[in-house]
């Protein structure tokens, strides 16, 4: 018999990627002495601007990968219930096509047993049908003997 998919273990969810490291990382730091502060005072608007995307940007990948996730689970409930519903008027369908052939069979079992009483009965009369058609080939036979000596 063929495996069917209930019949085989669920595959592995794939993993969800390790968001750590960017979470961590993503914050600039300025460098270290007195020519770290200098060049982070003249720098210090483009570090602050590349700070803040950073930031946005970790919190946009954040935001897409938990959008993700939640649309997929609502993807496969509704998946569920829709093959819920489907497997539910398949099941209807099953059982409809069941008692179908319940009746079906009662049919040809009535059928069956009323072919089985008019053989019966026909058989009841063969006797005396072969015992009229016996008379009536010897009553032919006397006329074709009466109609030859005529003719002769």
């Amino acid at each position: 018999m063929a495996e069917t998919p209930d019949d085989r273990a669920a595959d592995p969810l794939p993993a969800a990627p390790d968001l750590g490291p960017v979470n961590a990382s993503w914050t600039t730091k300025p460098p270290l002495g007195l020519l770290g502060r200098l060049l982070a005072w003249i720098q210090g608007p483009q570090l602050e601007a590349q700070r803040a995307f950073n930031a946005d940007q970790v919190r946009l990948d954040n935001a897409l990968l938990k959008y993700l996730e939640d649309r997929l689970s609502a993807t496969h409930r509704h998946y569920d219930r829709v093959l819920g519903r489907v497997g539910q008027r398949q099941d209807d369908a099953d059982a409809r096509h069941r008692l179908l052939e319940r009746e079906l069979v009662k049919h040809v079992h009535d059928l069956a047993r009323r072919i089985d009483l008019v053989l019966a009965e026909a058989d009841r009369g063969r006797p005396a049908l072969e015992h009229a058609l016996a008379d009536l080939r010897e009553r032919v036979a006397r006329i074709e003997d009466a109609l030859r000596a005529r003719s002769r």
